[in-house]
């Protein structure tokens, strides 16, 4: 079954939600309806033929912060330092990059450009967030998610030079171990996350934890002033 969302703020509960993690249809793109959906692990997710689709798969990819798997190459690219790495400077043309047709991919986007505006409104509210890596000053990778409490939604990453969205994944996740964040919500599996680390769990412990941890004091506001910081490699 699929519900159908009206003007009014609610959702169906997260585990009435379909075998595929459809959950409901409808709705807008307001910061209220997209705050209210992150609270309960439930995301948007469309392309421009569709309406907007409401989702919580179960299971559900986590990565929790310590268990970040840092290769040797990587920790080598670090320590070389290619790479400048900055938050949320530059949130709108992170947003665009992620919304480019990768390589090898189908032509199309799940970023239309309402859902840009949206997180892009939602940026502004300061609870969507950035992480820019540039390569002699020209910007060649990076992320954004949503956060709220001490959790992270990862929503989307790009990379034009090799390993570059992997420099600001690592670099979010030594701030998000600083400031004791839980986990990173990965949402949908993919072969990539899971090499750096990202884990699938049940759907009863991702809510059981959501719980807990989204009502925890988060870090509302710009993330700018972290930026540029040395980050100690193991």
């Amino acid at each position: 079954m699929i519900f159908g969302l009206t003007e009014s703020l609610i959702f169906p509960p997260a585990y009435l939600a379909r075998e595929d993690g459809l959950l409901a249809v409808g709705g807008d793109l307001s910061v209220e309806r997209l705050l209210l959906a992150y609270g309960q692990g439930i995301f948007p997710w469309y392309t421009q033929e569709d309406p907007i689709l409401w989702w919580a798969p179960d299971p559900r990819l986590i990565l929790e912060p310590e268990n970040f798997h840092l290769s040797r190459r990587l920790a080598r690219i670090i320590r070389q330092g290619r790479f400048e790495v900055t938050f949320d400077t530059d949130f709108e043309q992170i947003i665009r990059s992620c919304a480019q047709p990768r390589r090898g991919k189908e032509k199309g986007t799940w970023l239309v450009p309402e859902m840009i505006d949206a997180y892009i409104r939602l940026h502004e509210a300061g609870y969507a967030h950035s992480v820019e890596c540039r390569e002699g000053g020209r910007l060649v990778g990076g992320l954004y998610g949503v956060a709220m409490g001490r959790i992270f939604f990862g929503e989307s990453m790009f990379s034009s030079v090799s390993n570059s969205s992997k420099v600001a994944l690592l670099h979010l996740v030594g701030l998000l171990r600083k400031w004791e964040f839980n986990l990173i919500d990965c949402q949908m599996t993919t072969s990539h996350l899971l090499s750096l680390g990202a884990k699938e769990i049940p759907g009863y412990q991702f809510y059981s934890r959501l719980e807990k941890y989204i009502t925890q004091p988060g870090y509302l506001g710009s993330w700018a002033a972290e930026s540029n910081k040395n980050m100690t490699v193991p």
